[in-house]
Formats: C-alpha cells, structure tokens, sequence
C-alpha cells in the first residue's frame, strides 16, 4: 500500500509540475499573441500615420510608399524579437544566426543587393518621377513605375523595358521633364539664291502662328550652315515637354509648305557629269568645255 501512496504522490507532484510548466508556457504564450496583436496594431497605425503626413506633403508616391513600407516591417521586426525574448528563446544567437545567414545570402546575390542598394539612392536622390520621361542606360521613356530592384520605362513606341536600377545609377540619366520645357533643334535647307530676311521672315511667322510654341524663351531662327548645296538655317522654340514630339512632325511639313507657297526653293544635291569620248569631241579630258547635248546634269 506504501508503495501505490507513493507513487500516486509522485504522479500527483509531477502532474502538479506540468501544470505549472503548463501555466507558465501558456501565459508566455497568451502574453506573445498579445504582443503580436498589439504590435501589429501599432505597426499598421505608424504605417497609416507616415502616408497621411506625407500626403499632405505632396510627397512622390514611390517615396511614400518605400517609407510606409519601411515603418511597418521596422515595427514587426521589433515584435518578433520580443515574442522570441518572452518566448524564453535567445535572441542574441537567432540575431547572430541571421546575420551570418544574411550575409551568405547577400554574397549569393551581390547583383540584387547591388540593385537594392541603387534603388534606394534613386528613391532619396529623386533623379526622376514616375511619369518623367528620361533616357538612361541606353533607353528613352516614360518612368512607369520605381521598385526597389528594377526601374520600368514605356518606350516612345509603346514597349516596356525593364532596367536595374544598378545600370540607371553607374550611367548619366537625362531628365526631359524636370524643367517642363525644350528647345527643338531643327535644321531647314533653302538655295543660295533665296533672300534670307525673307525666308527667316517666313519660319517666324509659322512660329507664331502655332499656339503650342511658347513666345518666352523667344525662339531663334538663324544660318547654321554654308553647306554644299544650300543654306542650312537653324530653327529653334521653345515648347513644353508634352509637345516636344509631336512638334518636330508637323513644324517640318509646316514649314515646307509655307516655303511652296512663297517661292523659297529647298535645295537637293546636284552634280555636272561630262562624258568625253563622243565622235567629234576635240575636247581632251580635263579642259572645259560649253555645255551641250554631250553634258547631263543630275
């Protein structure tokens, strides 16, 4: 009889240990949801809180969505750290761990680091914003979005490129938009024969009669060029940037027309071809010679 007493005492105290481990696991445990919730509750209200400020700030939306991303996960970094800290479980080796795994991996992946890296700089330097149409690495067109490893841009002729944004930071990046204007860099031929003041005449005046050309900066219309065949005048306003493109279309055929309709020849190239060697030609090569049935011109 001692001996089932005794073992009902020590099954009794060992039950009473289990309930006690047990009360004292499930309160860490209930205590660990707790901060969870409680954590999550404040990371998702920081997060609403930093993209109300910064909407009111006009701030870019790609920097306002890095910085709401970055308040959340910063938060539940620290709540996970806590959970495993009440938990009982040693937070000190886990971070350790993760170090030396992070840094594996970041050797693994040297290219995306490298690109994460740049990502961030383009979104605190803002070099460009979505929407701008820019040329870098090679690419022009309009920013269509800005991730934290590539850059998207939508080609003049509708097609997505997607660029790292390592490339976009290693090389010169040229921003049409940031200003909101350009200058058009046409180049008009007119014949030797024309009257200057009357052809720049001419092209101010489709200038002016073209509502998208902006009257400041004035525009400037001038001789580039003596060329071999005519007079490369220069022609240059000044537009918005939405009516860059479109613009340097229909300037052109503007600008013809007007010169067909006030007698101002636009030159081609020609040449005089002398053909020796006909019956009767007393002519030896390389002496001049009149013009006649023997001479073309192209």
């Amino acid at each position: 009889m001692e001996s089932l007493f005794d073992r009902l005492e020590q099954f009794s105290g060992l039950f009473g240990q289990i309930q006690e481990v047990g009360l004292a696991l499930g309160l860490k445990l209930g205590v660990a949801i707790a901060i969870f919730f409680v954590g999550r509750w404040i990371a998702q209200f920081l997060r609403r809180f930093v993209k109300r400020a910064l909407g009111k700030t006009r701030t870019d939306p790609t920097l306002v969505a890095f910085a709401t991303a970055t308040s959340y996960y910063l938060i539940m970094a620290f709540v996970v750290l806590a959970i495993l800290g009440q938990l009982g479980i040693e937070t000190t080796s886990l971070i350790a761990l993760v170090g030396a795994t992070g840094l594996a991996i970041g050797l693994a992946l040297q290219g995306s680091l490298a690109n994460f890296a740049a990502g961030i700089l383009l979104i605190v330097l803002r070099p460009f914003r979505v929407g701008d149409w820019i040329n870098a690495a090679g690419v022009s067109g309009y920013v269509e979005d800005l991730e934290f490893l590539t850059t998207i841009l939508r080609t003049l002729d509708n097609r997505t490129v997607v660029i790292p944004n390592s490339k976009l930071t290693e090389d010169n990046i040229i921003n049409y938009s940031t200003l909101g204007i350009l200058r058009l860099d046409l180049v008009v031929g007119v014949a030797y024969s024309s009257d200057l003041k009357q052809v720049k005449s001419v092209i101010h005046q489709v200038l002016s009669e073209d509502q998208r050309i902006l009257s400041q900066p004035p525009p400037s219309v001038g001789v580039l060029e003596l060329a071999d065949s005519g007079i490369n005048v220069a022609v240059r306003p000044w537009v918005k940037t939405a009516d860059y493109l479109p613009l340097s279309l229909s300037l052109y055929e503007a600008i013809k027309t007007r010169f067909d309709e006030t007698g101002i020849v636009i030159p081609f190239p020609q040449r005089d071809i002398h053909v020796y060697g006909l019956e009767g030609d007393r002519h030896a090569p390389g002496q001049a010679q009149p013009r006649g049935a023997g001479d073309a011109a192209v």
